[in-house]
């Protein structure tokens, strides 16, 4: 089922923000791109985001991709996408500032593995939300998202 921008997932009779998330695997099949947040030192992630009205998951995850990393069909290929949607709620003072007066409790997202088709691909952050990139272990990885995220990062990237 298609969801757009500022629609809700309904999950457990909770309202969340639809989204996708995306995990680029290296050639080696043991590591994954992940990005320095640049409000939170320290606090890595996966690209991610809001879908669009209209936009299918997939093309969103394309979409988020170039935008956060500048990397593309050039540099990528689509694998998989994971079967579920994965739910998060966001910590009380996320929730004040997004929640949207108590009508959303979080994020609910659409997972896709991506294949990078060279070792020495070469992500740009886009500066405004990753300033930084590297490697990692997927266990680096849980270890080092912020904490909301870390039970999906976990559930997900323990099943690669």
């Amino acid at each position: 089922m298609p969801l757009g921008p500022g629609t809700v997932h309904p999950v457990a009779g909770q309202h969340f923000r639809a989204g996708v998330v995306i995990v680029v695997r290296h050639p080696d099949r043991r590591r994954v791109l992940a990005f320095e947040r640049s409000d939170s030192p320290d606090d890595w992630q996966l690209p991610q985001g809001g879908l669009e009205a209209g936009e299918e998951p997939i093309e969103g995850a394309w979409r988020e991709l170039f935008e956060e990393t500048g990397l593309g069909e050039q540099h990528v290929i689509a694998r998989a996408e994971y079967p579920d949607w994965v739910a998060y709620e966001w910590p009380p003072e996320v929730m004040r500032e997004h929640g949207r007066d108590g009508k959303r409790r979080g994020q609910v997202q659409k997972w896709f593995l991506f294949d990078a088709l060279h070792p020495d691909i070469e992500p740009t952050p886009d500066g405004s939300e990753f300033v930084a990139w590297r490697w990692v272990d997927p266990e680096w990885l849980v270890a080092h998202v912020i904490e909301m995220r870390r039970a999906a990062y976990a559930r997900v990237l323990g099943s690669l």
